[in-house]
């Protein structure tokens, strides 16, 4: 029995890569928690060019304890990717332990157009800022063949 979605539509043409990216954020444990939030402004015009309009977004996760070299930030096929990896200090005796020291691994799918900015650590937040440039609109027009020609 095959599996019917809303996005198997025959009106929906080539849409099967987007239902992927679905069933892919819907996997994740919670760890570590994180915000989304939307930075309203424009990047300044350099010479000049004018500003450009860029929707600006910002992801911060906090990751204490984890220190610069123990985070990787990764974009591959529209999918953004932060792992955290501790490495165990065997000479560390623990009476209680109940800070977490576990590796994790957190990704969000970029859409089309979104680009990685920067990302700084800061007092066990790191902040990761993203950026879409607005769209060239382009109109193509088709022409129409007789056929057998």
């Amino acid at each position: 029995m095959s599996r019917m979605s809303l996005l198997s539509s025959p009106l929906l043409l080539g849409f099967e890569e987007m239902e992927r990216l679905i069933d892919r954020v819907g996997k994740g444990d919670g760890y570590p928690p994180y915000n989304i939030e939307r930075i309203a402004g424009n990047s300044a015009g350099n010479g000049n060019a004018p500003p450009e309009p860029m929707d600006r977004l910002r992801i911060t996760l906090a990751v204490a304890g984890f220190r610069r070299d123990q985070l990787e930030i990764t974009v591959e096929d529209n999918q953004l990717v932060v792992r955290g990896r501790h490495e165990e200090d065997k000479q560390r005796e623990f009476i209680h332990r109940g800070i977490a020291a576990r590796q994790f691994s957190r990704s969000f799918v970029l859409a089309e157009g979104i680009e990685v900015k920067t990302a700084e650590l800061s007092d066990g937040l790191l902040c990761i800022d993203l950026v879409r440039r607005e769209p060239d609109r382009v109109v193509r027009r088709v022409e129409i063949g007789a056929a057998g020609t």
